[in-house]
């Protein structure tokens, strides 16, 4: 489905889960993801819940900014859908460059959102994340979104998935040029990245449940960086989980959606 934001840019977004719930979860993509990344995910969080799968401006089935859209406007289109749908009680679920938005909508439109689980977050980019991005983003320029995802790779999964993959690396790479990623929208989510002020200063705002979720293999955001986030957030939960990478929609399945259900099960309580 896809809903129009005041600027006339279409969000697409995927609704899922019985209507009746009290709780919804919304989950939101990492850089180069779409709604098809938690497809192993979702469903099992959808047999109880209301579920919100979308892509954020410039990722999936979207639609394309003229220029790069930072956190707190990305924050404000989730909200504006939000609203639209007449949704609350919303978590949101959100991984790398969506939980960073799932930050600033928590501090900026905190009224519709009972908690958050943050998967491989930031606050702020440190000089090594901001050397990994150049990469990405030379290897984008180069050979376009083949030859970016060969450079990102090693620096989104562990060790382990390379050795016992979920989903061959092919056939990963495969899917993902199917979705029809444009380079052009790719350069401006790293945009939004490379220009995004640190944020930690903010953290302390949050007031809702937080549980803040990293792989302890991750290369990009290491767990340091994250236990920073947890730290700042007020009564927050702060877990590692051994023997994964970055991207735990993929690398830790089964871990990721008990997670999910725990948080739920205690706002329920």
């Amino acid at each position: 489905m896809k809903h129009q934001l005041p600027d006339g840019i279409d969000l697409y977004y995927e609704l899922h889960g019985p209507e009746t719930a009290e709780y919804t979860v919304l989950f939101l993509n990492g850089l180069s993801q779409s709604t098809l990344a938690w497809a192993a995910v979702a469903p099992a969080i959808a047999a109880g819940n209301r579920v919100v799968l979308l892509d954020l401006v410039c990722q999936g089935q979207s639609g394309i900014a003229e220029a790069y859209r930072n956190f707190d406007a990305h924050a404000a289109d989730v909200h504006h859908l939000v609203q639209a749908l007449g949704l609350d009680k919303v978590v949101l679920c959100g991984i790398s460059y969506g939980s960073a938005v799932s930050q600033h909508i928590l501090v900026n439109h905190p009224e519709r959102f009972s908690g958050a689980l943050l998967l491989s977050t930031f606050g702020h980019n440190t000089p090594i994340f901001e050397a990994i991005g150049n990469s990405w983003a030379a290897a984008l320029r180069t050979g376009g979104y083949p030859l970016m995802f060969d450079v990102m790779l090693p620096t989104v999964l562990g060790e382990n998935y390379f050795i016992k993959p979920f989903i061959p690396i092919e056939t990963l790479k495969e899917a993902r040029l199917q979705t029809g990623l444009n380079p052009e929208s790719l350069m401006k989510l790293m945009m939004a990245t490379d220009e995004r002020k640190d944020y930690r200063h903010r953290l302390p705002e949050i007031k809702a449940p937080v549980h803040v979720i990293q792989g302890e293999m991750d290369i990009l955001i290491p767990p340091k960086i994250a236990k920073e986030v947890a730290d700042r957030i007020p009564g927050s939960q702060f877990t590692v989980l051994e023997g994964v990478g970055h991207t735990l929609n993929l690398e830790a399945i089964p871990q990721t959606i008990a997670a999910i259900k725990i948080f739920l099960e205690k706002l329920k309580r």
